[in-house]
């Protein structure tokens, strides 16, 4: 399954967000509505697997050499704060206090398809973080990456 596009949700009081009808079905079938949320260690926001997906990247992880100070952090910081989620019968997850608070997240957020995941972000820290990385690609010109030079859009 691949997760695309952006979609506007709400926060309720009790700290829960309904996952798009879009997704609903199809995450009833991969992953039997089991998600993992966890911090993203760059930025101000929230990253959620369905669980197979999740199991493979905490594999990856774990068998990175926990003796190296930057993969020693990652392990700490995505395995440390992954947390078990279950959409419910009216496709809700409940997020836990922690995570947003990490987020920052209020009431109004932002669900960004990135391909086997989604991110979770406060609706106002989107719009800024997606401005910020407009105007660096709009000041650098012609500076694309060599990967991406023969993808025509």
């Amino acid at each position: 399954m691949m997760f695309r596009g952006i979609n506007h949700i709400n926060l309720d009081p009790k700290g829960r967000v309904a996952i798009p009808m879009r997704y609903r079905d199809r995450l009833q079938l991969d992953c039997k509505n089991q998600l993992i949320a966890t911090i993203d260690p760059e930025a101000s926001c929230l990253l959620i697997y369905p669980l197979p997906e999740w199991e493979i990247i905490e594999q990856k992880i774990q068998a990175l050499p926990s003796f190296n100070k930057a993969t020693r952090r990652i392990q700490r910081l995505l395995i440390g704060h992954a947390t078990e989620l279950e959409i419910d019968n009216q496709g809700r997850i409940l997020l836990p206090q922690s995570l947003r608070e990490y987020a920052k997240l209020s009431k109004t957020l932002v669900l960004v398809g990135q391909g086997k995941k989604f991110e979770l972000w406060d609706e106002t820290t989107w719009h800024k973080q997606r401005d910020t990385w407009l105007a660096e690609e709009n000041s650098k010109g012609d500076e694309i990456p060599e990967a991406l030079q023969d993808l025509a859009l």
